[in-house]
């Protein structure tokens, strides 16, 4: 049975400043879990419910397991229907993202998202297609928002997020940055070449002005019917798909 204090903490996770000051997030389910557990992620502790022990078992011996009641696990869980597991990670420090890093390779850039749906679905992508990080500006949703991590499903353990300040980052990297505008030139006429920086703004009013200055090429995906806009995970896709299959060429 968990303490009082230990359900306030673990409550307390589900919103950003009690994260940010805790240095903690939670996971759960126990195949998103499995993929931290296979991570540079560092696990604090594995809460399950009795009934899930010969699963918990099979994990790291080095990892901390607490078995708690199906009502505790009721309280700290961000999910209506909780998956009878749920991890204390830590949350890592990175470090300041180098240059040198992004040389020779593509990585996100994501200009204001919102949605943590949206957030933790180009994370996903982001894994599926090999990008290896993202760089969000500042207000972009927060990464450990327990629906952005439920939304990635797992592929948070392998897709490194920074934040930054993009109008002072962007100009310090010298790598061209595609931007998805609706006035920019046709995708599938775009040499990618083998590396840079794609660039996809906010739900609603897309890549601000003071970041869209920045953009090196304006690029497109032909709109054939009528509808106003794309998901912008959506268009994160298209962008990963066409990149990688030019590369395979």
């Amino acid at each position: 049975m968990l303490s009082k204090s230990q359900i306030n903490l673990l409550k307390s996770l589900q919103h950003k400043k009690f994260r940010r000051e805790a240095g903690f997030f939670l996971v759960e389910g126990h195949k998103s879990i499995i993929e931290f557990v296979n991570s540079p992620y560092q696990i604090e502790t594995i809460y399950h419910i009795p009934r899930f022990d010969s699963k918990v078992l099979k994990l790291s011996q080095k990892i901390n397991l607490c078995e708690i009641s199906v009502t505790d696990l009721e309280k700290v869980s961000s999910l209506k229907t909780p998956q009878d597991v749920v991890a204390q990670i830590k949350i890592p420090a990175w470090g300041a993202l180098g240059h040198n890093e992004l040389k020779g390779k593509f990585s996100l850039v994501l200009d204001g998202i919102q949605d943590p749906g949206n957030m933790g679905t180009i994370i996903r992508i982001a894994d599926w297609f090999g990008i290896e990080q993202i760089i969000c500006s500042e207000d972009t949703v927060d990464v450990y928002n327990p629906k952005v991590v439920q939304a990635s499903m797992g592929s948070l353990a392998r897709v490194k997020v920074y934040y930054t300040g993009l109008s002072a980052f962007l100009p310090l990297v010298k790598l061209p940055v595609f931007g998805a505008l609706l006035n920019g030139n046709n995708i599938y006429n775009t040499d990618f070449g083998n590396e840079g920086l794609v660039l996809l703004g906010n739900e609603g009013n897309g890549i601000r002005l003071e970041t869209e200055k920045l953009i090196t090429s304006a690029v497109t995906i032909p709109r054939a019917g009528k509808a106003e806009s794309l998901n912008v995970a959506i268009a994160t896709a298209l962008f990963c798909s066409e990149i990688s299959r030019k590369a395979l060429k």
